[in-house]
């Protein structure tokens, strides 16, 4: 994108995010619920669409450009990036990485203006951080593909018209093959989603279970027509790459706000008669946010970078969704621990986002998860000696 038209776009969100949304987030969190007027505000700015292919009616940012939109995003609830976070990211790529050209045009432009919400149903009880192991299941029969199977934790399940679903078409194959990926629309007869889950923390983005019960759909369903069969785990991995590069971003983001709120506390809060902001033991927590902060930009912006340019789709996001999932943590503790009391109250900011944060350091795989694929990245065979 030309790099003014850039610039207004993050001045237009950053207006959005701060006037329209930080006010309600409280609400939010409440109702469990996104303003529908947030919603409409989000797809008239192309939001569901902002890493979609131009000419497919997204807004075709890089990662790099990405990572700034995020920043801004970053800066109130994360049920806000939710909301069309699979459309720009795991759902959205599926097509773009490994989708027919008959596919991507049918779906595409609907999922860039916000007109279809599409989720990843990739997740299972038993293949969460490693899906190589799910035992979903599609098999050919009469000419349309039967999947049976069972997938927890789907983002917007509830809301979703159409899933991306992970399953296995060749049981006799090597784990990490032998798994292809459907397009599944909601309403499809055997598919059913369960209410939606009870969390600590991200309200208003809404998670469900989804079950296939002999769901048939056609063969023109199979991502990427005959080439993309059995080839959904590698399609998927290339998916969670760059999810996680993005997601990565919307943590610096959110320790952005931490560092704010902390520092707003510290300057108008007084103990003892004296600012809480003079005492040095405080000036401590809020430099160690700083830095926390300022290091994941950076660590966000340089991965997103060499994504781009192909020098690193691996190590790298990983290496920055373990650091900034960790670092915001980090921060919303501090954060918490500023505030004393009244930061375990709810209503307050920061004891919202300290039940937020937490998740990070789970879903688009564990922090462990990216320990071990950053070590066996760099080891090769002696991890495996």
């Amino acid at each position: 994108m030309d790099a003014a038209d850039f610039s207004a776009v993050l001045s237009e969100v950053r207006r959005f995010v701060r006037e329209r949304v930080v006010p309600v987030e409280a609400e939010i969190d409440e109702k469990d619920e996104m303003p529908a007027d947030i919603r409409e505000a989000a797809k008239a700015m192309g939001l569901f669409g902002f890493a979609l292919p131009e000419e497919y009616g997204g807004l075709g940012l890089s990662a790099y450009e990405e990572a700034q939109l995020m920043f801004e995003l970053g800066y109130t609830t994360p049920s806000l990036r939710s909301m069309f976070g699979t459309n720009n990211g795991i759902a959205g790529h599926v097509l773009m990485v490994g989708g027919t050209e008959e596919q991507k045009t049918q779906w595409l432009p609907r999922i860039a203006s916000g007109e279809v919400l599409a989720s990843f149903a990739l997740t299972e009880p038993e293949a969460g951080s490693d899906p190589s192991t799910l035992t979903t299941r599609a098999h050919l029969d009469g000419g349309e593909w039967v999947i049976n199977g069972a997938k927890r934790y789907i983002t917007n399940a509830p809301l979703a018209d159409v899933f991306m679903v992970f399953a296995r078409t060749d049981p006799d194959a090597p784990r990490t093959r032998g798994i292809s990926t459907f397009l599944v629309p909601a309403g499809t007869p055997g598919l059913t989603v369960a209410p939606r889950d009870h969390k600590m923390g991200q309200f208003g983005a809404w998670t469900a279970d989804v079950y296939f019960d002999d769901v048939r759909v056609p063969t023109e369903a199979l991502v990427g027509g005959a080439d993309g069969l059995n080839r959904g785990f590698s399609t998927a991995m290339g998916c969670i790459a760059h999810g996680r590069v993005h997601i990565s971003a919307l943590m610096v983001g959110m320790a952005e706000r931490l560092v704010d709120e902390s520092v707003a506390y510290a300057s108008t809060r007084k103990q003892s008669g004296k600012l809480i902001g003079s005492f040095q033991l405080v000036q401590g927590l809020i430099a160690d946010s700083m830095t926390d902060y300022y290091a994941g930009r950076a660590t966000v912006l340089e991965a997103a970078r060499r994504f781009d340019s192909g020098e690193d789709t691996k190590i790298g996001p990983s290496c920055t969704k373990y650091f900034a999932s960790e670092m915001v943590w980090r921060v919303a503790d501090r954060a918490v621990q500023i505030h004393g009391g009244a930061g375990y109250m709810r209503g307050v900011a920061v004891e919202r986002f300290y039940r937020d944060a937490r998740l990070f350091r789970i879903y688009e795989g564990t922090s462990q998860v990216q320990q071990v694929i950053i070590a066996k990245a760099l080891l090769g065979e002696a991890a495996r000696a």
